[in-house]
């Protein structure tokens, strides 16, 4: 399930470290994304950096790292929300990131998870961003709205995914179903490469802007945002997951005025089986003022990244350990 690995600054230091490792307990702890081409993957790698503090670094108070001791942390590309549900409830994931609508449905067995056994292990460490919901469009396409999609090739992403979820929303919003479109399942990347080919009419994708893969597609070729509003929009907002949202002018190139779309929160989410003190530690060190510069400088959507946030939108219970320091920070009483 899981592509490529990109670790953490502190996970490689970790090599140069290991002779002088042995007074201090090593541990390791993996944080499950998306595809490259996304935007869970660079905050994850982000994230891990933030948590981690190899044996042997200097201490937080020294100018050194403020993660928690003898961590190293990673980033593991993989299949996004729904991929990461599965592997985190069967314990082969420490953790992963989860859209909040896959992360409820899934802890308490319905909407996409109905029929199937609730993700009753899954604990949330916080609420991270929002992450917009993008329809990308090739202006030869002639897509100006959701409804415009019928009888197109569209890519809704792999299976999965979140954004595979949230695109079946969204076709059903607009009286359509994947037999009205000529649907194909590809990682925006590849989507993208598609469209350059002149292969692929449109593609969606649920991540923080700006998302690489249309970042790169639009320096290249003339494509549109679609828009995500009216009662397509309103009806999808009919969950408690999804709000409005905009995708700001100049995001991507050529695209000169704001985009109206909708988004749901990225979550950071745990198994209940982790240990009370270690997801205590990690979520301390996520809110550590020393992170906050990382979070700030290491990618756009880290700004938003924010303590205020942390509870926005949570669909399943609190990691006990990240329960414990909230209650401490005032956020919970």
């Amino acid at each position: 399930m899981f592509g490529k690995t990109i670790l953490g600054a502190a996970a490689v230091a970790v090599m140069a470290l290991a002779g002088t490792a042995s007074a201090q307990e090593m541990s390791f702890f993996r944080i499950g994304t998306g595809g490259t081409a996304g935007t869970y993957y660079p905050i994850g790698g982000l994230l891990a950096n933030v948590i981690s503090a190899p044996p042997g670094s200097r201490a937080c108070e020294d100018g050194g790292s403020c993660g928690v001791p003898g961590l190293v942390a990673s980033a593991l590309a993989a299949n996004g929300s729904v991929a990461n549900v599965n592997a985190i409830q069967g314990g082969t994931l420490e953790s992963g990131f989860v859209q909040g609508d896959v992360a409820a449905w899934a802890y308490t067995g319905t909407g996409i998870w109905e029929g199937q056994p609730p993700a009753d292990k899954l604990r949330a460490i916080a609420n991270l961003y929002p992450e917009s919901i993008h329809l990308v469009a090739s202006v030869k396409s002639g897509i100006t709205s959701v409804a415009d999609l019928a009888g197109k090739r569209v890519s809704l992403d792999e299976p999965g995914s979140g954004t595979l979820v949230d695109a079946k929303l969204i076709l059903e919003a607009a009286g359509l179903s994947e037999g009205d479109i000529k649907p194909e399942y590809l990682k925006p990347d590849q989507a993208a490469d598609r469209m350059k080919d002149g292969q692929m009419d449109a593609f969606f994708f649920v991540g923080g802007y700006p998302a690489g893969a249309i970042a790169e597609l639009a320096s290249q070729q003339d494509v549109v945002i679609v828009p995500i509003e009216g009662e397509v929009a309103d009806k999808v907002r009919e969950s408690e997951f999804f709000a409005a949202d905009t995708i700001p002018a100049g995001t991507y190139d050529g695209q000169e005025a704001d985009v109206n779309t909708i988004a749901v929160g990225a979550q950071w989410i745990t198994s209940a089986d982790q240990p009370e003190e270690l997801i205590y530690g990690i979520t301390k060190a996520l809110w550590n003022d020393a992170s906050r510069a990382q979070l700030d400088a290491g990618h756009a959507k880290g700004k938003m990244i924010v303590m205020d946030n942390a509870l926005a939108g949570l669909g399943l219970p609190l990691h006990p350990g990240a329960e414990r320091f909230y209650r401490e920070a005032g956020l919970l009483k």
